[in-house]
């Protein structure tokens, strides 16, 4: 059939697209559609900053679909949260679908993706054998108990399912009852060799992924995609990173090891009757005596290895290696015993190559490291885990260039990617030579700063659209320069009074943002004692729920950690006051960001600002974007951590930030903020 020389052009196809939702073209959405399509027909990477409002997901899902049906190819879209896969699965793609029919000739195709283990092995659930019940769980009725009721519900679920993907089940199950009826991509059979390879619902994921135009998944699978020595995702040239700002975090989280005594010891059971008890018996040996070494070492980062770790991981990794090769080589055996086999060799290869890279990692001197090593757990607090040990990458950008800038043109895009005004500090995360793109921004954009040239490494630009939203017209930085900076003993008197006015002026309308649980916590006891608003926090109930209640009622102030920090989305009169209680530096016992830290620093940069200050900026550019989530948004982010308006580094963290209206006086925002609430509907 020969190729159409009629097809209608990006910016058509967005109008249209546009007029056919119901919505309205923004100035920053046409110059993002226009950019990205550009960049898929030149190969050129792309990173675009596009604020909240701006309607990036149609920007970018517009010129992925078309060109995937004019050249019968594959886009796959990857994204950091589940939210926003549910939301380009369940209502852009569909509705673009539906639009995008008639001028292309034919109804765009998707499909999402997931990790193998997502999705129910029917084989696994047939015959395959049970993990064993964890140690702490063998004399717990109730648990065991617990555990069958799940699986017997897994099992009728099974016969209703049609595609086997766990997040389809509601309510759901425990991770270890969802492991008695799943396998990893190491542990599967294969669909040749499986009996029922043909009914596999993971297989028949990918095969519909296969077909489609374009294909939704996860930052941790296009990382294990990267990683692994097999290929994960279906063939495809282009890739369009939603949600970059999380890209780093997501792929160094999937390229962690580690290694403990339990593993030992189901390597050494899964063994069973496969390999002789002696050998079976070395590896459990090694395992208790790792055991007895860890016990007794400090949790934290490790700069050398321990003396008795010497000893320990390589006997480990040794009796690892014999398991290994008493089991050989795949066998042509009956299914049972093929998938006996594949069970252990695919946790006794996570044993031995972990203990292989633990050891590995202490080989070069500081300045050249690759990977990080420390000891997790803590034994002494209300909610004890067994001690772990664990690695982690340095840093991915070696791995983000090689296997995916060096191989598919890449879009990447998030509200979040300007970090103290240009794109050069997420450039060197991700593997792309800092300054070598022209930065283009549209006008009012944040991004003020023009990187130099240079022709070194893959070739990318920078584009900032900007944001729908007049945020120096409808917002207020309030810079409390006058507090205290904060210590380690907690919220000190004067930021507790500080805070209390901000709510009082408010009338409610908060949402508090902090950097730890124990400051959240210390902050919604004395506001429930000094205030009359009702006050929630983080682990009261679901967050899901706390937030419905906060966004219900104008008059509650939210208050936690983290996952608020960029997990709301809360428009109108319910939120206009956002409250930082201290900028978000990494904790200095971090081992991750401290090795980092460190490594940069052994090579003459600046550590601080390089690893500590990035974290922050970040952090508090995804935190005070919860205040404007619609155009007609308007209140105030207040930081009360001195330190943003006294430190030396405090201007690469404010040109970080949204370009609010900035002042560093406390009765000109109490102002601001009782008139906000007066105005407010109640």
């Amino acid at each position: 059939m020969p190729a159409r020389t009629d097809f209608p052009g990006v910016l058509e196809l967005l109008t249209h697209a546009v007029e056919s939702v119901g919505g309205a073209e923004r100035p920053g959405q046409v110059q993002m559609a226009d950019a990205v399509g550009r960049a898929i027909r030149t190969g050129e990477h792309l990173a675009v900053q596009a604020g909240t409002g701006t309607g990036k997901s149609l920007a970018y899902l517009v010129p992925a679909i078309r060109h995937a049906v004019e050249k019968e190819a594959t886009v796959v879209v990857s994204t950091a949260t589940i939210a926003l896969q549910r939301q380009l699965v369940d209502r852009d793609l569909p509705r673009l679908a539906k639009a995008l029919k008639k001028p292309l000739g034919r109804e765009p195709t998707f499909a999402i993706l997931k990790g193998r283990r997502n999705y129910m092995c029917l084989h696994r659930l047939d015959s395959g054998a049970p993990d064993e019940p964890e140690d702490a769980q063998l004399f717990d009725p109730f648990a065991v108990s617990r555990l069958g009721k799940e699986v017997t519900r897994l099992r009728e679920w099974a016969s209703d399912t049609e595609t086997g993907d766990r997040d389809e089940l509601v309510p759901g199950v425990t991770d270890q009852a969802w492991r008695q009826v799943s396998v990893t991509a190491k542990e599967c059979l294969g669909a040749s060799r499986c009996p029922i390879g043909t009914d596999c619902f993971a297989e028949k994921a990918r095969a519909e992924a296969g077909r489609a135009d374009v294909i939704v998944t996860n930052h941790a699978l296009l990382a294990i995609d990267a990683l692994q020595g097999y290929q994960v995702l279906p063939d495809h040239d282009v890739v369009i990173i939603d949600e970059a700002h999380d890209l780093v975090d997501r792929v160094t989280s999937v390229a962690t090891g580690e290694l403990t005594s339990a593993m030992c010891a189901a390597a050494a059971r899964r063994c069973g009757k496969l390999i002789d008890a002696d050998v079976a018996d070395r590896l459990l040996e090694a395992g208790d005596g790792l055991a007895l070494i860890v016990d007794d070492l400090p949790a934290g980062r490790m700069d050398e290895l321990p003396r008795p770790l010497k000893g320990a991981i390589p006997a480990v990794r040794d009796a690892a290696h014999a398991c290994i090769t008493a089991l050989g080589s795949d066998r042509k055996e009956d299914v049972e015993g093929a998938t006996a086999r594949k069970l252990a060799r695919s946790l006794l290869d996570e044993v031995h190559d972990t203990a292989v890279r633990l050891l590995e990692a202490f080989d070069e001197d500081q300045a050249h490291q690759r990977d990080v090593v420390w000891l997790s757990g803590d034994k002494y607090s209300s909610n004890p885990r067994p001690p772990a040990l664990k690695v982690a990458p340095l840093g991915v950008a070696g791995l983000l260039r090689e296997r995916v800038f060096n191989q598919h043109t890449t879009i990447l895009t998030s509200a979040t990617l300007t970090l103290g005004g240009t794109f050069d500090t997420m450039a060197r995360q991700w593997g792309l030579p800092p300054g070598a793109a022209k930065v283009e921004q549209a006008p009012g954009a944040a991004t003020e700063k023009e990187a130099p040239s240079d022709d070194s490494g893959p070739k990318w630009t920078g584009l900032d659209v900007g944001s729908p939203f007049d945020h120096r017209r409808n917002g207020i930085l309030y810079l409390a320069k006058h507090l205290p900076p904060p210590g380690r003993d907690g919220l000190v008197p004067s930021t507790m009074d500080e805070l209390a006015e901000l709510i009082e002026a408010a009338g409610g309308r908060t949402l508090g943002l902090f950097s730890s649980m124990r400051a959240a916590k210390q902050a919604t006891e004395e506001m429930r004692e000094r205030l009359d608003f009702p006050i929630l926090c983080q682990g009261d109930d679901a967050t899901s729920l706390l937030v419905q209640k906060f966004s219900e009622d104008v008059r509650t102030c939210l208050f936690g950690t983290l996952s608020l920090w960029q997990g709301v989305d809360v428009p109108g009169p319910s939120l206009q006051l956002v409250v930082v209680d201290r900028i978000p530096f990494p904790r200095p016992d971090d081992p991750v960001s401290s090795a980092r830290q460190r490594a940069v620093e052994a090579r003459g940069g600046n550590g601080f600002l390089t690893v500590a200050a990035t974290h922050a900026a970040l952090l508090l550019a995804q935190g005070t974007g919860r205040l404007h989530r619609s155009v007609t948004d308007r209140g105030v982010v207040a930081v009360l951590d001195s330190r943003l308006a006294n430190a030396r580094y405090g201007g690469f963290l404010r040109a970080s930030l949204p370009p609010f209206w900035p002042t560093m006086d406390p009765k000109v925002v109490r102002e601001a903020l009782r008139r906000l609430d007066a105005a407010a509907p109640a």
